[in-house]
């Protein structure tokens, strides 16, 4: 057994040093290949949840974002977050907000922190990694769904309310 052991470090420590270990260039989540329509998941399920609500931002407007958040931080203020499931969907231009290097990049760390989903639509990233010629570098917080509307349409057939700020 002693040997065994020393193996499985060996093997893990030479990962390590040969980059296995390290995270990869892209740390957000992904529901791609477990994305079922009948059956919606989420990074971080809320089950005695009395409120569940997905917003809608389609718009590259920082503004625009900026309300969006205050919404999820009242939903939050006001059921408490154990008690409230939210979801942020991004789609066409409005992904933008997701960019890691969005001016509100932060707040959506802060709030996923505090059990808020905050959903990328694949769609889009494809797209924009045809224009930009690159895969564009979404906050850590983000979760890659198939498709934004497909992913709105999902939680409103399972009660979700919908907001669009």
């Amino acid at each position: 057994m002693m040997e065994r052991t020393h193996t499985v470090s060996m093997i893990a420590a030479l990962m390590v040093c040969l980059g296995g270990g390290v995270s990869p260039a892209w740390a957000e989540t992904s529901m791609l290949q477990s994305y079922k329509f009948e059956t919606p998941e989420f990074l971080h399920p809320h089950p005695f949840a009395k409120a569940h609500v997905v917003l809608q931002v389609s718009e590259d407007n920082p503004q625009l974002w900026g309300l969006t958040l205050n919404n999820i931080t009242n939903l939050m203020a006001y059921f408490g977050p154990d008690n409230v499931q939210i979801v942020m969907v991004a789609y066409g231009p409005g992904l933008k907000m997701l960019f890691a290097d969005s001016p509100v990049a932060e707040r959506i760390k802060a709030l996923d922190a505090q059990g808020a989903e905050f959903d990328a639509c694949n769609v889009t990233i494809t797209g924009m990694t045809k224009t930009l010629g690159h895969r564009p570098k979404l906050v850590d917080a983000s979760a890659i769904v198939p498709g934004g509307i497909v992913r709105i349409m999902q939680l409103q057939q399972h009660g979700f309310d919908y907001i669009k700020p």
